[in-house]
């Protein structure tokens, strides 16, 4: 560890037992008491680290005055104490390191220096597929199906685990990263060979601020700069403002953690917190559940905020001793956080905040979200009547408000189908066919579809119909009040005789294996299997769109038909597109609300006035009836659920299972690279790099890449879900000899840039505006009248031509997950430029990281009110300016219509920090780690 320079004799020691341990001393400088408890963080940060380069003297009176009111201006080098990867996001990381170890040799340095100089660790938990699901032999089923898909990327990160020191590998099977984290490997105080400090995590994957709910400082990143921070380089960053999010009240019974986080999210959303900490504190704070607190923190990277932090503790505290941790790790916590004012009681001073918010949590009522984005919650009262209005815009099925002219079947206002009205209606070719209509006030769409099951029964599926009904995700999974809650909801609703409906894909895919524990323990498994809730994997399933295949036939009607089928799940993320290519509309929910739609099979239902079923005697049975009191809940908790569980789950947690220690790994520094690999290919970037960089140029000729709306998303940009036949991605894996049944998913194939690169900007939802289809296609100016193409194959042709590209776009772009695919694929298509009227944070900073220049409109304007359409040519000057180790405000755009006609503004250049404007003159942030080891500055 360097040695700071301690230009304020912050540097002192602290006793906890028999134990004594260095710090530096927040007390040491004026102002640091008064912080609000995220910033102290920080504050400490660059106490530690003061360099008198990175980090100065100056910098840390910065932060000691800091002025709430005040915009961020004040850059800063924030030094992570560890990285967090998962295996989609992870992958590329460990290629990349790779790569490096070759590259670095080949520029004349040293590539031993390629390790991780902090600890790096990864779990794998995003491959599982839930192909098995509603039999005993799921969990089994799907993890042979992962071995066998995921062969060679498991061996590649064995041997990562073996060849880099600092680097720790999670086997499958586990549990879901954030779970593990906060379960396991969160430290809260570090003790790094007797020198104390906070525990402060980037992560690769944008729900790292799960553990903002343990009071750990950390956020998502994209892979490439958590490549950089592992290689030692700080994460550049102003100083932020903070929002204090007050909570007062308590939560009320029949109200789940899942409710009050959408109602969080609303919030925030609304309020506007892009870019700023979220802190929350309070006489409410007391009052909420660590389980809870790391639920909410979670859902950060849903309402824009780059962390939601919880301040440690009493019930930071017990979390600890409750899963596992050592009583000496426990009271040197506790025993820190007091020492540096970190510690929150009754008798905490208010920090100063920068903008308040106020929650009373007893006014937070049942809530879901949907259809297809998270932020967009919806009261579970209003649900049915939300879900009518909604159908609008995924069906083309008119309403019919009267019986005067006939239509395909309606249904009328309490979603009954009635078939006492026979009308006939005329298809295409003229032909009358009989047909039902049933007219109400509040009709919806209707197109009811009969469809024979395997087992030979048959039922019908209409708009609406649940496909998907998941217990899945971080979010809730590492929640067992909602966990417990949702086996509770299951019990009663077995006693009554409810049963799921037969068209619905069941999935329970806990986030750790305490939870399989403690639903053994309570003896919840029976009833959730009744309802064909079988343990599906440890791992992150439907949320990340690895809910697997739908039944053929349920498949097939959805999609002959064009059905608006809905899945709910307990998960964090909703986007079009994402949950399965079968079901239009998705809708986040409690796991209690899961198994609740389950039973019901649609979405067009309300809970108060519909019931779910008859109990044997007959009688209505309504969601009321099935749903456990809180004291039912925390009662099952308390006999289920022990430290001694967390304990035995975790006490050889690196080792991995038989076939994860029996898998054939290579050896040597460096990787033996197969050729023939579809899923780990050497990455391209650092091909023929210079040891010092070019200088950078201006961008002329440009052609119109992708011209998208508002709210494009990293999940629209970047590969994922499934690989769909017939795509260049599919041509691709074709081509390798890789049947169609084990082409796998993009996630799992992040390894391998040459999939990956095929699969940006091609999600099926994703709306090109320079074309009439969704998916993956453009406009190919390379060819005469510009037809459509791929737009992989398109930019393949553009490169050939010498010609550069830009992508134009609306407002929050880039929202999401943290994915660095979405800069890497941009970059790899050729994209110098991207033009939008704004950008949300990851995604704005991995553009700087792989040498593409984010740029926005200017105020008020966008492509729309300036007239572009796409088919223009580009010029961007000014960009030069960088040479001169400026970072230029503005740069001028010139875009010329092919009638000669030219548009011309200066758009805002978006690259904030001297360290950023670092990084695009290098081409990018890895260029610049690796000029800097080949030069020995490393």
């Amino acid at each position: 560890m360097a040695t700071s320079k301690n230009s304020f004799g912050a540097k002192t020691q602290l006793t906890v037992g028999d134990k004594t341990y260095d710090y530096f001393a927040l007390s040491a400088v004026p102002g640091m008491e008064k912080l609000p408890y995220s910033l102290k963080v920080l504050g400490e940060n660059l106490l530690r680290n003061e360099d008198g380069k990175n980090t100065t003297e100056e910098h840390i009176k910065a932060i000691a005055n800091w002025d709430p009111k005040a915009e961020p201006s004040t850059e800063i080098q924030f030094t992570p104490a560890r990285v967090l990867m998962q295996d989609f996001t992870g992958v590329p990381c460990v290629v990349d390191l790779a790569t490096m170890r070759e590259a670095v040799k080949d520029l004349g340095g040293n590539p031993d220096q390629v390790n991780p100089l902090n600890p790096a660790e990864m779990v794998i938990d995003h491959s599982v597929i839930v192909e098995a699901f509603g039999d005993q032999n799921a969990l089994a089923e799907n993890v042979k199906i992962e071995y066998e898909r995921n062969e060679e990327r498991y061996q590649f990160l064995r041997w990562g685990s073996k060849s880099f020191s600092n680097f720790r590998v999670v086997p499958p099977g586990t549990g879901i990263v954030h779970q593990v984290n906060i379960e396991y490997l969160s430290r809260l105080v570090f003790d790094n060979e007797g020198l104390a400090y906070p525990d402060t995590c980037i992560g690769t994957d944008s729900h790292t601020t799960m553990e903002n709910g343990l009071g750990i400082l950390g956020w998502g990143v994209g892979g490439i700069e958590a490549e950089a921070a592992m290689l030692g380089q700080p994460v550049s960053m102003l100083i932020p403002r903070v929002v204090g999010f007050k909570l007062t009240g308590e939560i009320p019974a029949g109200v789940t953690a899942t409710d009050v986080v959408l109602t969080v999210t609303d919030m925030l959303r609304q309020h506007g917190v892009v870019q700023k900490f979220v802190e929350f504190y309070g006489s409410g704070v007391k009052q909420v559940p660590l389980a809870n607190r790391a639920t909410i923190g979670n859902m950060s990277p849903e309402y824009g905020s780059t962390c939601a932090i919880f301040p440690i503790d009493e019930v930071t505290i017990d979390y600890l001793r409750l899963t596992g941790r050592s009583d000496e790790q426990c009271a040197l916590v506790e025993e820190y956080a007091k020492a540096q004012g970190m510690w929150l009681d009754d008798d905490t001073e208010e920090a100063e905040y920068s903008e308040y918010l106020e929650l009373d949590l007893s006014t937070v009522v049942p809530s879901i979200a949907g259809p297809k984005r998270p932020q967009d919650r919806i009261l579970l009262s209003e649900a049915k009547e939300q879900f009518r209005k909604d159908l609008a815009n995924y069906t083309e099925d008119e309403v019919c408000m009267d019986d005067s002219k006939p239509a395909k079947r309606m249904a009328d206002e309490g979603g009954n189908i009635e078939d006492n009205v026979q009308v006939t209606d005329l298809n295409k070719s003229g032909e009358g066919h009989g047909e039902t209509l049933a007219v109400g006030a509040k009709g919806r769409p209707s197109n009811p579809i009969t469809v024979t099951s395997q087992n030979g029964g048959e039922y019908t599926l209409d708009h609406g119909m649940v496909a998907i009904a998941s217990i899945t995700s971080c979010t809730n999974t590492s929640n067992p009040s909602v966990m417990i809650g949702a086996g509770l909801v299951a019990r009663k609703a077995v006693e009554k005789g409810l049963t799921s409906k037969p068209w619905v894909k069941t999935i329970c895919a806990p986030g750790s294996q305490v939870v399989d524990g403690y639903y053994q323990r309570a003896d919840l498994w029976k009833d959730l299997e009744a309802l064909g809730f079988y343990l599906s994997g440890f791992g992150c399933t439907t949320c990340i769109g690895n809910s697997g295949p739908l039944p053929l036939e349920v498949s097939q009607a959805i999609n002959e038909n064009d059905l608006a089928a809905t899945a709910v799940l307990s998960g964090n993320r909703n986007f079009e597109g994402r949950i399965s290519p079968d079901v239009k509309m998705n809708y986040l929910a409690s796991p209690m609300l899961v198994i609740a739609y389950a039973i019901a099979g649609t979405m067009d239902f309300d809970f108060e006035s519909q019931p779910l079923g008859q109990d044997k005697e007959g009688n209505d049975v309504y969601l009321k009836d099935i749903w456990p009191t809180t004291e039912e809940i925390e009662s099952t908790i308390q006999s289920a659920i022990s430290r001694e569980m967390y304990e035995a789950d975790y006490a050889d947690v690196f080792k991995g299972d038989e076939q994860w220690q029996n898998l054939d790994t290579p050896e040597g520094d460096t990787f033996a690279w197969d050729e023939d690999s579809t899923y780990v290919r050497k990455a391209p970037y650092f091909d023929g790099m210079p040891k010092d960089p070019e200088p950078v140029q201006d961008i002329s000729g440009a052609r119109v890449l992708v011209k998208l709306g508002d709210s494009v998303t990293t999940d629209h940009i970047s590969p994922a879900s499934a690989i769909k036949p017939g795509t260049p991605a599919a041509q691709y894996l074709d081509s390798k000899g890789v049947a169609r049944k084990d082409y796998n998913s993009f996630g799992s194939r992040r390894g391998n840039h040459e999939v990956m690169v095929r699969g940006t900007f091609a999600n099926i939802r994703l709306r090109n505006q320079l074309v009439d289809v969704a998916g993956g296609y453009t406009r190919d100016f390379t060819q005469e009248g510009g037809p459509q193409a791929f737009i992989y194959d398109a930019s393949v042709n553009y490169k050939k031509a010498g010609t550069p590209l830009v992508v134009l776009g609306g407002k929050e772009y880039g929202s999401g997950s943290s994915r660095d695919w979405a800069a890497k694929g941009t970059n790899l298509l050729g994209v110098k430029a991207v033009i939008v009227e704004s950008f949300e944070r990851i995604h704005r900073s991995n553009l700087i990281g792989m040498g593409v220049i984010p740029l926005q409109f200017p105020a008020g304007e966008s492509h729309e009110s300036l007239g572009l359409d796409g088919t223009e040519t580009f010029d961007i000057t000014g960009v030069t300016a960088f040479n001169d180790g400026e970072i230029p405000s503005t740069v001028h755009v010139t875009a010329t219509k092919e009638s000669g006609e030219k548009v011309e503004f200066d758009a805002v250049v978006r690259i904030d920090t001297p360290g950023e404007a670092d990084y695009f003159r290098h081409g990018g942030i890895l260029q610049y780690v690796l000029r800097s080891m080949a030069k020995g500055e490393q």
